[in-house]
C-alpha cells in the first residue's frame, strides 16, 4: 500500500477534488481507500435504528453488515483519538491510500489550495507537502504546483508521490 494525503484549509475544495480523484484512478485499476479526519462530533448510524441503540446502550463496537457493504463503528468513549499510523493499520489493502485532513502529521501531502479561500498557504511552513493543486499560479512554491482543475496531472503527481505504508509508518515514530 501506498500513502499520500490531501491537505488544505476549511474550504479549498479537498473533498471534491478527492471525489473526481477516485473515479480517475478506478478507470486507471487503481484500487483506493481513502481515510478523513473530523474536527467534530460526528455520526454515521440513524437515531433510533438497532445500530444506533447498541452503540447508545454501551458496545464498545458495533458492525453493521449486509449484502451491499459491511461498517464498523468503535466508540473511543474515554479513549484518546487514534492517530493516523493506527487508523492505517486498520485497513485492508489497497494500491493507494488517500488522506484526508491530518495535515499536521508527516506523511507526503498535496496542498489544495484556493486563493479566494483568504486563507495563506500551507507549503512554506510543512516540509511534507510535496506538490500543490491550485486555483493560482504560486511561482514561488518551490515544489510542483497543478492547476486545480487537472484531475489527470493530479493523479499523476499523487501516485507518483506517495510513500509505502512502511515508510509513513516509520516517519510518524521518527524512524527516518
Amino acid at each position: 500500500m501506498r500513502v499520500i494525503g490531501l491537505a488544505g484549509w476549511s474550504g479549498a475544495g479537498k473533498t471534491t477534488l478527492l471525489t473526481k480523484l477516485i473515479p480517475e484512478f478506478n478507470r486507471r485499476g487503481v484500487r483506493v481507500s481513502t481515510i478523513k479526519h473530523a474536527h467534530h462530533a460526528f455520526d454515521l448510524d440513524t437515531p433510533g435504528k438497532d445500530s444506533w441503540a447498541h452503540r447508545q446502550a454501551g458496545a464498545s463496537e458495533v458492525l453493521i453488515s449486509s449484502a451491499k457493504r459491511w461498517a464498523l463503528l468503535h466508540e473511543l468513549r474515554d479513549e484518546p483519538e487514534l492517530a493516523l499510523p493506527d487508523l492505517l493499520a486498520r485497513l485492508s489493502p489497497v494500491d493507494l491510500v488517500i488522506v484526508e485532513g491530518f495535515k499536521r502529521d508527516r506523511h507526503a501531502k498535496l496542498e489544495v489550495y484556493r486563493a479566494a479561500n483568504g486563507k495563506p498557504p500551507l507549503h512554506p511552513d510543512d516540509p511534507s507537502i510535496v506538490a500543490i493543486a491550485s486555483d493560482t499560479p504560486l511561482p514561488d512554491a518551490g515544489r510542483p504546483v497543478i492547476g486545480l482543475d487537472d484531475v489527470p496531472a493530479i493523479a499523476d503527481c499523487l501516485f507518483a508521490k506517495a510513500q509505502p505504508l512502511d515508510a509513513v509508518l516509520a516517519r510518524a515514530k521518527g524512524d527516518f
